[in-house]
């Protein structure tokens, strides 16, 4: 598992605690007024636009606000035209860069991230350059305290996963074909036990390992990334120690 997902796990709670909710609202209604374009605005025959509805509920998003949102990605309502962008990059240390953006201006968001690219160590690549080397599935996240190893393994093979990781001596991390990550989770949940993170995730093939400066300039450049009002994920191939992970997330 890409060592990016450890560096957000370690960072979640600080992250929830620290971003502005209007922040946080304006990505989700961005992320649901495209989705709900694209897959139609029934939850029950649009898996990505269910699990976007639940993301926005743990937010605590108005549920007028859900509402609204899907109702202007199907027309029932006039808004603004927002598309969604995949930007390719090259981090410190060779990284590949994946970098999922919603935008009402594509022009304008390209400049900006080319911007915080230049400054933070990074350069734009061009299309194709990296997207090969990841591949999209479903990746679920349970803390060990919840679950019995065993009996986690059990459930979520027979569910339909694809692999299943003891990353370290916090949690599990289970991998899913992309049309099974529902499934998956809802097998996971029927038997009582609590899903940390449970959502669409770009895998990489192979990772590069990282460490010293070049680490902490790299998280660095994924973190204003990751601020940026319109982007939406930031994937990357890194592997970065546990112990650099622990103290760099600590020291935010």
């Amino acid at each position: 598992m890409s060592g990016h997902s450890k560096w957000k796990t370690n960072k979640g709670k600080k992250m929830i605690a620290d971003k502005k909710k209007g922040a946080t609202y304006t990505r989700l209604i961005k992320e649901l007024t495209i989705i709900a374009r694209e897959g139609g605005g029934n939850p029950d025959t649009n898996s990505k636009l269910r699990a976007v509805i639940q993301k926005a509920r743990e937010a605590n998003m108005p549920s007028d606000n859900i509402k609204m949102a899907i109702k202007r990605g199907t027309g029932e309502l006039p808004g603004v035209i927002i598309e969604n962008v995949t930007y390719e990059a090259y981090g410190p240390a060779g990284v590949a860069l994946l970098i999922e953006a919603l935008t009402d201006n594509k022009n304008r968001t390209t400049a900006e991230l080319r911007n915080i690219m230049s400054k933070k160590g990074g350069n734009m690549a061009g299309a194709g350059s990296v997207s090969w080397m990841f591949a999209k599935k479903g990746y679920i996240l349970i803390e060990k305290a919840l679950a019995k190893e065993d009996e986690l393994m059990t459930i979520v093979l027979d569910a339909g996963a694809e692999d299943f990781q003891s990353d370290d001596d916090k949690n599990f991390e289970i991998t899913t074909p992309i049309q099974d990550l529902e499934k998956v989770r809802a097998a996971i949940e029927a038997k009582g036990i609590k899903v940390q993170t449970a959502e669409q995730t770009m895998i990489p093939s192979s990772l590069i390992k990282v460490t010293g400066g070049d680490a902490k300039q790299l998280l660095g450049l994924i973190d204003a990334l990751e601020e940026h009002d319109d982007v939406e994920q930031v994937y990357a191939n890194f592997d970065i120690p546990d112990e650099i992970l622990d103290q760099l997330a600590n020291a935010e």
